[in-house]
């Protein structure tokens, strides 16, 4: 398994709405597997590999590329960076942490922590508050002279390094960067075993996924598919002060076979075909439902006349964090449930 591209994708800095970078180290890896690739208004980037069958079906993957961080907000007379969120965070998980501000120029590490007292001065009451994102603040160690290095639209992410552990992987942004490494493998394992498709294949990795599905949205519309499947991480809450029926998926499972959230409900006739297709092959899997959050397959399923849609995602622990984690074994099934249903489907 090539965990060096994984690492490579996850530690490539690039916000929702600013996803230059990961979008030009993705279509260097990818521009000789497909037969057109063109960059959408909204800046997905849309990958074709055409059959040369009658009577084919298209069937789109949707990869979102954009991790959650912030845009650079207010730059205070001393210099301190105040950031406004793009995307969903969990205010417990910013104490304390290192950031990198992406300008145009260069890219400078600074810290991340609330605004106020530290614990040495604080009161009961204090200790108990749990600020919201924007009363935290950003230090660079550059004083004044942080107005001339950043300024207002600049993105920030979090700093921490991507672990490759025995059994699972630990870093920021697997969701979704495990899309766009499963995208691209699938299209490298069909261009080097030259495998004739009979139906096209559009994988798009889209952007704008973390506020609101954007570059799913425009994408599906453009392409049109007849199927669509949406790849993307879930919960996996199987961990100590989680009731079990609130698990969602336990790893090491499987993949996740994804019957609903609150922007979709798969359907029903590809859930059937999925199962079929795992059990004969001996791919693991567990069926998952998320009462709340939604994924690009839902913007699929919407597009133009509609289509038929399911999701393929990965258990993670620990998601919207620096310390998200998967399973190996996890990650796998997913990549091959989908090449073998590709390869198969006629």
């Amino acid at each position: 398994m090539n965990y060096k591209l994984l690492k490579e994708l996850c530690e490539t800095p690039s916000v929702a709405g600013r996803e230059v970078r990961i979008r030009n180290f993705i279509h260097e890896h990818v521009k000789a597997y497909f037969d057109e690739i063109e960059i959408d208004p909204l800046g997905s980037l849309i990958c074709k590999i055409n059959s040369k069958k009658k009577n084919k079906k298209k069937i789109l993957l949707l990869c979102h590329m954009d991790e959650i961080g912030f845009l650079v907000s207010h730059i205070n007379s001393k210099g301190f960076v105040f950031v406004d969120p793009v995307g969903g965070f969990d205010p417990r998980n910013l104490f304390s942490r290192r950031v990198l501000i992406c300008t145009e120029k260069e890219d400078i590490r600074a810290v991340m922590n609330p605004q106020g007292k530290p614990v040495h001065t604080q009161s009961p009451a204090d200790r108990k508050k749990i600020p919201e994102p924007d009363e935290f603040f950003i230090d660079t160690g550059l004083g004044e002279k942080a107005k001339d290095k950043i300024k207002i639209g600049d993105f920030v992410v979090m700093d921490e390094p991507f672990l490759d552990m025995p059994e699972k992987i630990v870093s920021k942004a697997l969701d979704n960067r495990i899309a766009c490494w499963i995208g691209i493998e699938i299209a490298k394992y069909f261009y080097e075993n030259k495998i004739e498709l009979s139906n096209d294949l559009v994988i798009v990795f889209t952007t704008q996924e973390e506020v609101g599905l954007r570059g799913a949205k425009t994408a599906s519309f453009n392409v049109k598919p007849d199927i669509a499947i949406g790849v993307d991480t879930t919960l996996a809450c199987d961990t100590p002060g989680v009731p079990e029926k609130d698990w969602i998926t336990q790893h090491g499972k499987g993949f996740g076979l994804h019957i609903k959230d609150s922007s979709f409900i798969s359907d029903s006739d590809l859930v059937e075909e999925f199962v079929k297709l795992a059990e004969k092959n001996k791919i693991s899997y567990q069926r998952t439902i998320l009462s709340r959050g939604g994924q690009d397959g839902a913007a699929g399923q919407q597009a133009g006349s509609g289509a038929k849609a399911i999701a393929i995602v990965v258990g993670t622990r620990y998601i919207h964090t620096v310390t998200e984690m998967i399973d190996k074994k996890d990650l796998s099934n997913a990549l091959n449930i989908l090449k073998k249903y590709i390869e198969v489907l006629k």
